[in-house]
């Protein structure tokens, strides 16, 4: 066996990046997606994003990928570790570069490596591993990163690595035939308020419609693409990902997106754009040109749950953070993230930070799941 590194996704062999593509299984750990990021410039050494990508080879074939990136930063990752950085700064140590392994602005669970169907994936892990630490022990790079993935388990016990948990917030389809079914497990005052909101921007004018990917043109994503950058900006914020971007996957992954756009006076004033496989959808960007109250729920939220309940998906994941998820329906669920720490201080170090991170993540999730808005089964509703 032979472990390859390969700087740009599209120098990848065919028969790999072939076999990456099932965007029907997750459409973020595909191709299409993977090189898209590459492509259209999102993901660059100039940004802050050198990719590594670890392949082996078996008598000529590809049998195992991992996305690999050397990051100079932290941001677009969502597993928030610049306090870790901080602590290497003040005591003369470099923390940057290090080794990441994620799907690039997507903070949602999935595969992070692939392995081919009947090959000993415990072996091939560590084989990448290996090498991988290598890499470390070199001084190359301070540490690893292996973000939101969907195992709870690594293919081989690793007493080298560190766990992190967090919490995201997601909707749970419980076999609804209708909105109305969801809400009807809600407490009445909790079913009122949702109501009241959807109402509220029916109310200011403004009309909600879902589109399929395959029905969105190039003037749809430019429109989108207006009202992304303006939710970015109003925070002084530059948006991490491009127009070409979404030009490309909505082309490639067009059976795979569903955007809410949003028009008041025959203008699109806001809009959402999810993704989907055959389980679940995944809640992505969001843009708006107008502040119009509740519209933010509305698009994000209530529209994204029936569809989901329209297809008959069993999950939606809107994205990580948001507490205000929780009386909406979404409900805490924890995520997870291995992290190998070369400097033997650091990592006895951040190993205790964790275990106390844990337990108050633990602690948070019982406590978020108090304020859900579901009635007890017993009550009438």
């Amino acid at each position: 066996m032979r472990v390859h590194i390969e700087q740009r996704f599209v120098d990848l062999p065919g028969e790999l990046t072939g076999a990456l593509c099932r965007p029907q299984q997750n459409p973020f750990f595909c191709s299409a997606f993977l090189g898209a990021l590459e492509e259209s410039g999102c993901v660059t050494p100039a940004q802050g994003w050198q990719p590594c990508h670890v392949w082996i080879e078996d008598q000529g074939e590809p049998v195992f990928f991992l996305p690999l990136y050397t990051k100079t930063h932290s941001w677009g990752e969502f597993v928030f570790d610049q306090s870790w950085a901080s602590a290497y700064h003040r005591h003369g140590l470099n923390y940057y570069p290090k080794l990441v392994t994620a799907i690039p602005f997507t903070p949602s669970q999935g595969p992070r490596w692939w392995v081919k169907p009947g090959a000993d994936e415990s072996r091939l892990w560590a084989l990448a591993k290996d090498h991988i630490e290598r890499l470390l022990r070199d001084g190359q790079a301070s540490s690893w990163h292996l973000l939101f993935s969907e195992r709870t388990a690594l293919p081989v016990p690793d007493t080298t690595a560190l766990v992190r948990r967090d919490t995201q917030f997601h909707w749970r389809n419980q076999g609804y035939s209708h909105f109305d079914d969801f809400l009807a497990q809600m407490k009445s005052r909790k079913r009122k308020s949702m109501r009241r909101e959807r109402s509220k921007v029916l109310e200011q004018g403004v009309t909600l419609q879902r589109r399929l990917g395959h029905e969105l043109g190039e003037k749809d994503w430019i429109e989108f693409y207006a009202c992304y950058c303006n939710t970015y900006h109003e925070r002084g914020m530059s948006p991490y990902l491009t127009l070409d971007f979404f030009l490309r996957v909505g082309t490639a992954l067009a059976h795979n997106i569903m955007m809410v756009q949003a028009h008041r006076d025959g203008r699109l004033v806001a809009a959402a754009i999810c993704f989907f496989d055959d389980t679940t959808l995944y809640g992505r960007h969001w843009g708006a040109l107008q502040e119009i109250d509740c519209l933010h729920f509305e698009a994000c939220f209530y529209q994204g749950i029936e569809f989901c309940i329209e297809r008959g998906l069993q999950r939606f994941d809107p994205g990580t953070q948001g507490e205000h998820k929780l009386l909406r329906g979404f409900e805490p669920v924890p995520t997870q993230s291995w992290h190998w720490i070369a400097h033997s201080a650091f990592r006895d170090a951040i190993a205790d930070f964790l275990q106390a991170e844990i337990e108050h993540t633990e602690r948070y999730r019982e406590h978020a799941a108090e304020y859900l808005p579901f009635r007890d089964p017993e009550t009438p509703s």
